[in-house]
């Protein structure tokens, strides 16, 4: 046993000492051709170390060798990106370097540019709206695909389908309508997307159009897992359809609006591709004597800052006030419901 135990504590020592070693060659700039042979032999023994260790928790450090490469992957793409982004929003960092810490710089520049402040406030008006739409259109169709009505099942595949395209492929295909076709039908009028606020009641009819079918298959569950039972006595003790649908359905599946409402506050916040591909943040708007993109939402804000404009560190800093508001916001959201799921 202590043989094995001593072996054991070898190899995690020896792999360690590998793992350290490719880091430093790594961060040296070194071009060594071993550096990915060396990391991945001194994982391999780390692991093979941990896995034959003798000790009576064996169960569960197997259990953590398979979740490993799971959390570990999401470690790397999530974790480690996150904690470096907020790193570089210190910085004067270039997307490849960084030379020198700026403190608040970045956020102080972030609070004064008009168009930031803009674009957070047209994006709190889209998701405010966006929400309310989505779920109204959402419930009002899961109760038509839950009713009597002949082919509901087709209704359900109908609705569904928006869903299913590209966010980018259907952003063009709805600027194309809006540019040609709605122009062509009424003859001698402007796109809606010329206009500032025409062009953000657009992009919410897309949204609509598009979300509105996977948030009524949610309903829908939802609205089916309403015991039967309770409908039937309810029918019995003459209830009409209202009542039963405000003061049995609803309460009952107080739950599903949680997760609907969260789903849809998430997403409009983070509206991307089709607020690119529509309308790119035009038209321009007037604000204090210079023009901001009327609808220019916080993401593609962020995107235009790091990407078109090359301020990375800017651009970084922005993120992570946005993932800050959404956080708090979206976690707001789901204390309150979580409570009137209680009241209900």
């Amino acid at each position: 046993m202590n043989v094995k135990r001593t072996l054991s504590i070898l190899e995690i020592t020896v792999g360690f000492i590998l793992i350290c070693f490719a880091l430093y060659l790594d961060v040296s700039g070194s071009e060594h051709s071993m550096r990915g042979t060396i990391l991945t032999a001194g994982a391999l023994l780390v692991i093979l170390g941990v896995y034959c260790i003798p000790t009576r928790k064996h169960r569960a450090i197997v259990n953590v060798l398979f979740l490993f490469p799971l959390v570990f992957a999401f470690a790397v793409t999530v974790l480690v990106p996150f904690a470096l982004g907020i790193f570089y929003s210190f910085t004067n960092w270039t997307g490849i370097r960084f030379t020198e810490f700026v403190g608040l710089d970045n956020y102080i520049r972030m609070f004064r540019s008009r168009d930031y402040v803009y674009s957070f406030v047209i994006t709190f008006i889209f998701t405010v709206f966006n929400m309310f739409l989505v779920n109204l259109a959402a419930f009002s169709l899961a109760l038509l695909c839950t009713s009597n009505v002949r082919g509901k099942n087709f209704y359900r595949a109908a609705f569904f389908l928006p869903n299913l395209i590209g966010g980018i492929v259907l952003g063009y295909v709805w600027q194309f309508i809006f540019n040609k076709v709605f122009t062509s039908i009424f003859a001698g009028s402007a796109s809606m997307l010329t206009d500032p606020n025409l062009a953000l009641l657009a992009i919410l009819m897309v949204s609509t159009w598009q979300y509105a079918g996977y948030i009524m298959m949610i309903y829908v569950t939802g609205l089916q897992s309403v015991p039967k039972d309770i409908l039937e006595a309810s029918g019995v003790d003459g209830a009409n359809r209202w009542i039963t649908l405000f003061k049995i359905k609803m309460p009952m599946m107080a739950n599903t609006f949680t997760v609907c409402i969260f789903l849809t506050l998430v997403n409009s916040f983070k509206q991307f591709d089709l607020n690119l591909a529509i309308t790119n943040g035009a038209p321009s708007r007037i604000l204090g004597l210079k023009p901001v993109s009327s609808t220019e939402f916080m993401a593609l804000n962020i995107y235009k800052t790091a990407i078109a404009k090359n301020e990375y560190a800017l651009g970084q800093t922005k993120a992570v006030v946005f993932f800050v508001i959404l956080a708090i916001v979206s976690l707001t959201q789901v204390y309150i419901s979580k409570k009137k799921e209680v009241e209900m």
